[in-house]
Order: C-alpha cells, then structure tokens, then sequence
C-alpha cells in the first residue's frame, strides 16, 4: 500500500500538526504533500521525523512565509496540482483545502476534518470585519473570492470517501455543510506526559495564541474588574500589545512559554480558563490531565472535553459578566484533581493512534474487497 499524506500547510507546530505527529508514528512510509512548508528543523524532527514535504508553487511566491494567507485564492488550484495518481492510501488533514486533492476511483482518500473551512463559512463575517473588509472595492473582491471558496469547498468534499472528524461539534458541521457523515475519532493529547499536581495555588491562568477569536482580551477585562484576584497570562500574537496595554497589576503577561514552563503554571494554577469556541480544544484537556480544572465556554468541542461541575464549570456566552459569574461559582465548589486527570485518558495519544489504524486498515481491507 503507497500511502501519501496531505495537509494544508506546515509553518508552526500546533494542534493539527500533533495529528500528522501521530499519523507518522502509526505509518512511517509517507509521502507528504502541503501548499508550503516553513517548518524549523526541530518541529520537522518532532512532527514529520524529519521528513520532507512535496509543496506547492505557493511555496515560491514573495512573502509566502510570512503571509501565506494572502494567496487564499489560490489554495484551490494549487492543491488540484499534486499528482496523487500512484497512491493506494491517500489520508488528508484538513481545515481548509488539503481534502480537496485530486483522486481516481482506485484510490481510497480518507480526510480526517478538523474543521470545514471557517473563515469561508462559519467565521466568514468575523474574518470579514477583523480584516476591515466589509465595504469597498476591496471588500468585494474579498467576498467574491470566499464566494468561489465556498462553491469549491462543497465539490471537493465529493472527492473525499471517508470522513473522519474530530469532534461531534465538528461531525455537525460536515454534515451541515457537506452533507456527509463522519466517524468521531477526537485527535491526541500528550496526557500521560503532563504532569499532575494535587496542592493547587491561589492564581488562574491562561494560554493561547493572542489572535481575536481566542478572547483573551475578554478574560483580561474579566480579571481587571477582579482586583482581587490574580491571573497569568501565556501566548503571544498580534493582540499581546494592545493587551498588554489594558491589564492591570493583578494581570501577568508571560508571553510566550517553552513547554514546560507552560506546564508548570499549569499544573500549579486553581483553575485554567478558556473562552474560545474550538472545534476540540487540546489545550484545556492538558490542563485538565495537569489535575487542573477548566472554567470554559459553553460551547464547540469543550462540550465533549469538560465535564460540568466534575473537571470544571461552564459559561454561556462571551461575556465578562458570564466568566465573573462562572469564576464565583467555581470557588464555592470542590473538585478532585485525581479524578479531573483521570477524565483525560480517553483523549490519550495512544487512544487515538489505535483507533485511527484500526479505522484506516478496516477501511482499505473493505475498498480492495469493493
């Protein structure tokens, strides 16, 4: 079985490339595919083994490795050009176009789906407004190109044979989109190497990319209209500075933390919190197997991560009044960090590395057999 590997880009190690990590420990005989690849050799070491990656012309285009993003109407043409004709196996990771490679009818294509592609769909109007691109010329040359985007996005996803998502959050939005249906296979945490701490101390802590949708800058209002309280802050972003500007002293700015100084506020802090809808959420499952809980929004993946009232509690909208009202009831509660942690397992690496080539080999067996 010839198996090639596809996923949209490779140019920071984050959530989705802890997928293609997992992916290259259960198979090691990929080839990879991706529109660009600006990986550092030790994220290429850690995520791809070292591997390299067959790109796309995009990789060539001036200022390609700092925007990558501004090619957007490209991506579609530029994935349709890797010739995929010799594969048996192709597995797509995609949150944007990568499923939408060209295949034959005998070639099984599996897309584990991080997400539909939200900034053509269901971020469409906030991607709109955050870039100042809801009127003008540009704006509408900006809507026409996400108008095409979409068109695209729906017959590409024909293309796919199998749909793997990484959520039920997100086997909703596929089939909404797409009208597909998808198996849950929720994608690896590092559990068992986080480290756990029973005695909690007196802060809270934060982390994240400091880009609008993460809310940061809404837990810091939250917490400066708390002066008793104190709050850490992790991640950095295009946001940091205007942040920066607006905490008060009970507000620490870390900035960015190697791993395990992130673990350590982690596992030390009363309670981790988290107000982003995430199609998953990896990071709040590691605080949680930290023995930490989560003070979260109400809503996307972190409904099938928290459990309310067990590993954390719950808020309903993105508010300061709503995350002051959730903090309040988190301290009149107890919780057991024993039991928070040993909620985590079944988001394990291990865990999803064996269901995912269980789920792929069943497949392939199926599809020689059709």
């Amino acid at each position: 079985m010839k198996k090639a590997l596809v996923h949209d880009w490779y140019y920071v190690n984050g959530g989705a490339e802890k997928v293609i990590q997992s992916f290259n420990s259960i198979w090691d005989d990929f080839d990879h595919f991706a529109l660009i690849d600006f990986l550092n050799e030790k994220d290429r070491s850690d995520v791809l083994n070292g591997a390299s990656v067959n790109t796309s012309f995009i990789q060539k285009l001036p200022t390609a490795s700092k925007n990558h993003r501004k090619f957007l109407q490209l991506f579609p043409y530029a994935i349709e050009q890797f010739n995929l004709s010799n594969y048996d196996l192709i597995l797509s990771s995609s949150a944007a176009v990568a499923k939408g490679v060209l295949t034959n009818q005998n070639q099984l294509h599996i897309c584990y789906c991080h997400s539909p592609m939200r900034y053509a769909w269901d971020l469409y109007h906030q991607y709109l407004e955050e870039a100042n691109l809801t009127s003008g010329l540009k704006s509408i040359y900006a809507k026409y190109v996400l108008h095409k985007l979409r068109n695209w996005d729906i017959i590409s996803s024909n293309r796919v044979d199998f749909f793997i998502a990484n959520s039920n959050y997100i086997a909703k939005r596929i089939k909404k989109i797409y009208n597909r249906e998808s198996t849950v296979i929720y994608p690896p945490v590092d559990v068992n190497n986080m480290p756990f701490c029973e005695e909690k101390e007196n802060f809270y802590f934060t982390a994240s990319r400091m880009v609008p949708y993460k809310k940061i800058e809404l837990i810091v209002k939250t917490f400066n209209n708390l002066p008793n309280k104190k709050l850490f802050v992790s991640g950095d972003g295009p946001e940091f500075k205007n942040i920066q500007k607006i905490a008060k002293d009970n507000i620490v700015l870390l900035g960015f933390l190697p791993k395990e100084e992130l673990h350590d506020y982690m596992k030390r802090a009363k309670a981790f919190i988290f107000a982003a809808e995430e199609d998953f959420g990896i990071i709040p499952v590691e605080a949680q197997a930290c023995g930490t809980p989560v003070i979260a929004l109400n809503k996307g993946g972190l409904k099938e991560t928290v459990l309310d009232n067990v590993t954390g509690v719950f808020f309903d909208e993105q508010t300061e009044s709503a995350i002051e009202n959730a903090i309040q009831n988190f301290e009149n509660k107890t919780f057991n960090p024993s039991v928070i942690r040993s909620h985590t397992m079944q988001f394990s690496q291990e865990r999803f590395e064996r269901e995912m080539k269980d789920y792929v080999n069943q497949k392939y067996q199926e599809f020689k057999l059709s």
